[in-house]
C-alpha cells in the first residue's frame, strides 16, 4: 500500500468557480476512496470540447465550484473496499462512462450503455454516498462525469477505470479515453466499412478525424471529409481523407452533391458535428440497398430529425453510437494495443502541450479552433 493510502491528500487542482471564468489553481483536499472506488494520481490530461461546453454552462443546470476534465492517463494510488481488479501502481485511463459488468447492458454483447455508470453530466458527487471527495476548507467542490481529471489526484468509481499496458506512454494514450475512441469506434465497430468502400465523414474535428482514421485502418478507398472550415482540409489528409467538400461552396444540398460524386451515394457515413441538418445529410447521402449512416454528434435538446420514410424503405440504415460502442474496461485496453502495434497513430491528434499551471491556455486553443488536442502535463 502507498504511504498516503487511507489518508486525505492535499494537492493542486484547477477549479472552475463559475461559468466561463478562467480556472484557478487551488489546493484541494482529496478524500480516500470509498467502496468500489479508486484514487488516481493523474499524470497527463487533455481538454475535450465537452469540458468547454459544460464550463460555459451551456449543457445543464450549472453546478459550481467544479473540477472538470475527463480525458486522462494516470496511476492507481490506492483502492477502496471491494476493489479486486486494480491495485496501486496500475496504469489506467479514467473514462466518463463505465462498465459495472453486472447489468443487462454490460452482459449484452451489443451494448456499452451501463445502467449504473453511463455518463451523467448533472451529478457532481460519488454514487456510494452522494458526497464529493474534493473539498476546499471543508466545503465541497463538485465532480464532473465521475472523473475530474484537472486535479493531481482524483477519485473514480472502479467501473470507470480501464487498466492498460504499463509500457504505453500515458502522455499519448490519454487521448484515447474519450474523443478519439468515440470516432474510431463509430467507424470500426458500427459503420464497419469494407476494404475498397466509400465513406463520408461530417465534421473534421478530433472525433471526425478519428472516424477518418478508422476508415483508413479499415481500408476504405474514398474517404470524403465535409466541413465548413476549409482550414481543416489540409490537416485531414494525414488521417486518410481523400476528398473534401465545403457545403458553403455548393448551391444544392450536400447529400445531392455526394450522391452525384459517388454514383448514387457513399457506402457509409459518420456524422460528428451534432448539427441536425448534417445528420439528415449524412443519412440521405448513403446509397440505397446497403448504405449505413452512423450518428455520433450530440444534438441540441429541441432538435428533431426529419427525413422521408421512403429513404428507410429503400434499404438505408440509420444507427447511433455512444463512445464508439466500446465497453470501457473490456475494450479500451485493446485500443491502446492498436497504438502500441503502430496500427493506430495517436501523435497526429496532439497539436499542443502546456504545463498544468497554464491550463487556461488549453481552453484558449480550443475556443479559437486552433489544433485538435492539447496535453496538460500535471507535473510541469
Amino acid at each position: 500500500m502507498s504511504s498516503t493510502a487511507g489518508q486525505v491528500i492535499r494537492c493542486k487542482a484547477a477549479v472552475a468557480w463559475e461559468a466561463g471564468k478562467p480556472l484557478v489553481i487551488e489546493e484541494v483536499e482529496v478524500a480516500p476512496p470509498q467502496v468500489m472506488e479508486v484514487r488516481l494520481k493523474i499524470l497527463f490530461t487533455s481538454l475535450c470540447h465537452t469540458d468547454v461546453y459544460f464550463w460555459e454552462a451551456k449543457g445543464q443546470t450549472p453546478l459550481f465550484p467544479r473540477i472538470f476534465g475527463h480525458e486522462a492517463g494516470g496511476i492507481v494510488e490506492s483502492v477502496g473496499e471491494g476493489v479486486t481488479d486494480l491495485q496501486p501502481g496500475d496504469h489506467v485511463l479514467p473514462v466518463f462512462t463505465g462498465e459495472c459488468k453486472e447489468c443487462r447492458h454490460c452482459k449484452s454483447e451489443e451494448s456499452n450503455m451501463c445502467d449504473l455508470l453511463r455518463i451523467n453530466t448533472d451529478r457532481g458527487v460519488m454514487l456510494s454516498d452522494n458526497k464529493s471527495r474534493f473539498s476546499i476548507n471543508g466545503k465541497p467542490v463538485y465532480h464532473f462525469v465521475g472523473t475530474s481529471t484537472f486535479s493531481e489526484y482524483t477519485v473514480v468509481h472502479v467501473g470507470c477505470v480501464a487498466k492498460i499496458n504499463p509500457a504505453a506512454p500515458l502522455d499519448k494514450v490519454c487521448v484515447l479515453s474519450c474523443g478519439i475512441s468515440t470516432g474510431l469506434g463509430a467507424t470500426l465497430n458500427v459503420a464497419k466499412p469494407s476494404k475498397g468502400s466509400s465513406i463520408a465523414i461530417f465534421g473534421l474535428g478530433a472525433v471526425g478525424l478519428a472516424a477518418a482514421e478508422g476508415a483508413r485502418i479499415a481500408g476504405a478507398a474514398r474517404i470524403i471529409g465535409i466541413d465548413l472550415n476549409p482550414k481543416r482540409f489540409n490537416d485531414a489528409k494525414k488521417f486518410g481523407v481523400t476528398e473534401f467538400l465545403n457545403p458553403k461552396d455548393h448551391d444544392k444540398p450536400i447529400q445531392e452533391v455526394i450522391a452525384e460524386m459517388t454514383d448514387g451515394g457513399v457506402d457509409r457515413s459518420v456524422e460528428c458535428t451534432g448539427n441536425v441538418n448534417a445528420m439528415i445529410s449524412a443519412f440521405e447521402c448513403v446509397h440505397d440497398g446497403w448504405g449505413v449512416a452512423v450518428l455520433v454528434g450530440v444534438p441540441n435538446k429541441d432538435d428533431s430529425f426529419k427525413t422521408h420514410p421512403v429513404n428507410l424503405l429503400n434499404e438505408r440504415t440509420l444507427k447511433g453510437t455512444f463512445f464508439g460502442n466500446y465497453k470501457p474496461r473490456s475494450d479500451l485496453p485493446s485500443v491502446v494495443e492498436k497504438y502500441m502495434n503502430k496500427e493506430l497513430e495517436v501523435e497526429k491528434f496532439i497539436t499542443h502541450e502546456v504545463p498544468f499551471a497554464e491550463i487556461n491556455k488549453a481552453f484558449e486553443y480550443m475556443l479559437s479552433g486552433d489544433g485538435l488536442r492539447c496535453i496538460i502535463r500535471m507535473d510541469a
